[in-house]
């Protein structure tokens, strides 16, 4: 069996630290956390579980630190995960599994990062991150903030998954804005991963017009990660939709289809844009072309609702208005499966319920 160093970086994680390691400690061979400047009790926690608790000195650069956490493994393998983030029980008994009988010729493992759910505990948003690679490869991290791991080799894609526990803090921390603005200050030119998630960080902060500017940026390199360029073309659609300019929306959802099939979500807002206009036919079609695609197969971010109860749900009120109402009763049936004590769709049922009832009356 192979060997586990977990490595972590932290920094005032005191609300949450414990439940990391305690989701994880018994599945790795040594634990080393690297604390990045906690004025709280971060390092008090971490020690009750490891003596190899380190200081790093703070540079506006994550690689920088997770560079540094990975010099100190000793392992045949290095796992990482945040203080926010745990496994459950389902998830550790597959990382179990895996590190019995992971072949020491596999070289680094992805594995599921669920970062959103539903109200009933489901994932909603999830995407793929190289977790476990072998340590005599000496693989990298790259960029100061949204920093990723560069490996290579033999790739295993695995069933585990991490699943992401955020503490809500009020706010909305500004901490990567400023570090992408001052390394700009400096006059660095950003990577066009960087130049990517600097205009997500402009969105998410409202300047929305500066936002646009740097996505079409972006667009118009040669470089850069083609599910990043899709990504970039939703956001956009995002930020016209907030500026109230309906028709770029539109162009900016269309765009995104040149770099590989709709996917869900662009197919999903295209349909309720027609829907807003009762132009069911076309909303219809757009709806289809979101539940058509295998979603298994997108490397990047997946919402799963835009694939498999919300089409449904508009697809019913589309056959609805057009009425097709066996149609429209059995994609509801569909959209039940999926969510069936979701309001609107329980609203949906009782409608059914009662238009079923006076039919049968009227008979």
């Amino acid at each position: 069996m192979v060997t586990i160093s977990l490595c972590m970086i932290v920094k005032d994680e005191e609300k949450v630290l414990e439940r990391c390691l305690n989701s994880v400690k018994d599945l790795v061979d040594e634990i080393v956390i690297v604390d990045t400047g906690s004025t709280d009790r971060t390092k008090e926690i971490a020690r009750r579980y490891t003596e190899k608790v380190y200081d790093f000195e703070w540079s506006d650069d994550f690689s920088a630190a997770r560079n540094f956490a990975f010099q100190q493994a000793t392992k045949d393998y290095i796992f990482w995960i945040d203080a926010d983030d745990v496994i459950t029980e389902v998830d550790r008994e597959k990382f179990k599994k895996l590190k019995n009988f992971l072949k020491p010729e596999v070289d680094a493992v992805s594995m599921l990062y669920h970062i959103a759910f539903d109200e009933y505990n489901n994932p909603t948003f999830s995407y793929r991150r190289y977790r476990l690679v072998k340590r005599e490869k000496n693989f990298k991290w790259k960029g100061p903030v949204h920093e990723y791991l560069e490996v290579g080799g033999r790739i295993l894609h695995s069933d585990v998954a991490i699943t992401h526990r955020r503490e809500k803090k009020e706010g909305r921390s500004d901490r990567n804005l400023r570090i992408y603005e001052k390394r700009l200050e400096k006059g660095e030119e950003l990577t066009p991963r960087d130049l990517f998630y600097y205009s997500n960080e402009l969105k998410d902060h409202g300047q929305y017009e500066k936002a646009i500017e740097h996505y079409e940026k972006f667009l118009k390199l040669e470089d850069g990660w083609v599910e990043d360029k899709i990504r970039a073309c939703i956001n956009l659609a995002s930020c016209y939709r907030s500026l109230g300019n309906l028709e770029k929306e539109i162009e900016a959802l269309i765009r995104s289809i040149q770099y590989d099939v709709p996917r869900p979500e662009v197919s999903c807002r295209m349909g309720d844009l027609y829907l807003e206009r009762k132009l069911y036919d076309k909303a219809i079609m757009w709806y289809q072309f979101a539940i058509m695609v295998d979603t298994s197969k997108i490397p990047g971010f997946v919402q799963k609702a835009y694939s498999t109860w919300y089409p449904y749900m508009q697809l019913c009120i589309c056959h609805w208005h057009k009425g097709n109402k066996e149609l429209a009763f059995e994609c509801h049936r569909k959209a039940k499966e999926y969510r069936p004590n979701d309001p609107k769709i329980l609203y949906n049922e009782k409608f059914f319920k009662q238009y079923m009832e006076e039919k049968k009356a009227e008979k």
